[in-house]
């Protein structure tokens, strides 16, 4: 029998229909996305099944849309199959923001709880640094150790001194994403090209995510989390930050606060899950970003994901 882990996408898989098909199908889906209109007081539902793009992309609606499409898929997977996540995945996991999901899957927040600490993260992420001050840059055809050879380059600004650039994404599959100070990315594009990395862009993000640039909107997640705090998931969550399980509400907490500023090692996460005896990795949610990574990181395990109707009834076989 595979050995299940579910994950959950993070931010740039929204796209405007996301949901719309499941809400037309299947009352647990409405269930999920009328809870989390009604909990922010906004048609979040309305922006993720029309868009617009733009305001769809905002991260403070990006962040707790991903997460409502994530749980409704869940939610549906679960009337349609007659179980319970726990019967089914070992672990779970999710990229940024997807780690809420995660644990709301996992029962250690409820859906209200963690749109709530979405919607509150994704503005705190924004206003941690002015616009324009920060950004985030993509390398491909790159590992770490050349990518943190490039930020030590990279944040030496030639007036003098310092600027932050770190990485902010270990994806796998060569793909490393860097975040920090503006000139200090625009850096790092000139000179990973220098040292051959295949392709060096810059995202379309608004802020620097996952940097030290993040303190203030990690402050601000310690205090919501303080006073909102998860209760131990029914399955082990394998940490951004850590890449290794966790499922004591004390150390998740810690871990989530650190995740505002810290890389996501999504390839050890992976590769740690692998480790535990995972050889099928079920993405639920928006896009199939995560799933699509699964042989280049994990080549003896499969990957699939589930998203809308057609996919759901599809995974539901393999299940």
């Amino acid at each position: 029998m595979p050995v299940h882990a579910f994950i959950f996408p993070g931010q740039g898989s929204q796209a405007p229909g996301m949901g719309r098909d499941l809400a037309a199908a299947f009352s647990a889906a409405r269930e999920v996305f009328q809870e989390v209109d009604d909990t922010l007081g906004q048609k979040l539902s309305a922006i993720m099944f029309e868009g617009p793009a733009e305001t769809l992309t905002l991260t403070e609606n990006a962040q707790p849309a991903l997460m409502a499409h994530s749980l409704a898929v869940l939610r549906v997977l679960e009337a349609e199959g007659g179980f319970k996540l726990a019967d089914k995945a070992v672990v779970v996991a999710g990229h940024s923001l997807g780690e809420y999901s995660a644990l709301a899957g996992a029962g250690a927040f409820g859906i209200a709880q963690a749109a709530k600490l979405l919607k509150l993260r994704g503005q705190a992420m924004q206003k941690a640094v002015p616009p324009g001050a920060g950004s985030m840059a993509a390398l491909l055809g790159c590992e770490m150790p050349l990518a943190l050879e490039v930020c030590a380059e990279a944040s030496a600004n030639p007036e003098g001194g310092s600027q932050v650039i770190e990485p902010g994404n270990d994806n796998g599959g060569g793909q490393v994403v860097v975040s920090g100070a503006t000139a200090a990315v625009e850096r790092a594009i000139v000179i990973a090209q220098a040292k051959g990395v295949r392709r060096a862009m810059k995202l379309p993000v608004s802020a620097p995510f996952h940097c030290a640039m993040m303190a203030p909107a990690a402050d601000a997640m310690a205090e919501a989390l303080r006073q909102s705090p998860p209760v131990s998931p029914v399955v082990p969550v394998v940490a951004n930050v850590s890449a290794a399980k966790a499922s004591d509400p004390n150390e998740i907490i810690d871990l989530l606060v650190k995740q505002v500023t810290a890389t996501v090692r999504w390839r050890e996460c992976m590769l740690a899950m692998a480790s535990f005896g995972v050889d099928s990795f079920v993405e639920l949610g928006a896009g199939k970003v995560l799933s699509g990574l699964v042989k280049r990181i994990a080549p003896e395990a499969t990957g699939a994901n589930a998203g809308t109707p057609a996919e759901i009834e599809a995974l539901l076989k393999i299940l």
